[in-house]
């Protein structure tokens, strides 16, 4: 199971994430995008996004910075254990609770707002019980196992073992020693990577760089009192009518 899990799952779920993007763009690409829900409801909506979005982004960029990082690194810039522990658990769990709270406000519109409601797919449920799966797993692993003192150095086990996956040497005996919470929190982060392409999440790895180079849209207006004038008629208006 160790072998499985850490060995062989991790090039399972990079394979399915990136043929699945692949698939995705081929064949889907009017699908590739959140399906926006803002013409329902946005007072809520306006809330609850960046503050889940804002989270999310901080748990990201920790997550990059303690499994990509190595802790000598950060020691040769003056960064020692203690201080990235305080940082960790305290930048780190605001911004875990930042994000649960975000998704749980997301997660009560759409159950609340009928035509919010009506527009979730099953692949957007299984899509939010993943993501809150990951998340609150994340988020209890890391208070179970640290106070204002010390917590578990994931940056000795956890780790090196991320790296060593993309040295296509995965150094599986790393993770039997893991506590439980962790190595939960590791499969359902790996389940969360390969649903992404799937899913509506695969909006995160889009950006509007096309609109730095569209052309301006041309707004035309007309004369209010010619259309005063004018009755009104049924069918097709040619472009050019009312000049």
């Amino acid at each position: 199971m160790s072998i499985f899990l850490w060995g062989a799952l991790p090039y399972v779920v990079i394979g399915l994430l990136a043929t699945g993007l692949a698939w995705r763009y081929r064949y889907d690409k009017f699908g590739w995008t959140t399906r926006s829900s803002e013409l329902h409801e946005s007072r809520l909506l306006n809330i609850a996004s960046p503050m889940f979005h804002y989270g999310i982004l901080f748990v990201f960029l920790g997550h990059i910075m303690g499994l990509f990082i190595p802790q000598s690194w950060t020691d040769a810039v003056g960064l020692n254990e203690h201080a990235y522990h305080l940082m960790s658990l305290f930048a780190g769990t605001a911004a875990g609770i930042l994000a649960i709270v975000g998704i749980a406000m997301l997660i009560y519109r759409r159950r609340t707002n009928a035509g919010v409601f009506h527009a979730t797919t099953a692949n957007d449920k299984v899509m939010y019980v993943v993501l809150v799966g990951a998340i609150f797993m994340g988020l209890w692993a890391k208070l179970a196992h640290a106070n204002i003192h010390e917590g578990y150095n994931y940056r000795e086990t956890i780790a090196p073992w991320a790296r060593s996956i993309f040295l296509l040497s995965p150094r599986v005996s790393l993770m039997e020693s893991v506590p439980v919470l962790f190595q939960v929190h590791a499969v359902i982060g790996m389940a969360l990577l390969a649903l992404i392409p799937f899913t509506r999440l695969v909006h995160m790895f889009s950006a509007p760089v096309q609109y730095l180079f569209r052309p301006y849209i041309v707004y035309r207006s007309r004369d209010p009192k010619q259309l005063s004038e004018r009755p009104a008629r049924r069918g097709w208006e040619r472009i050019d009518a009312g000049r």
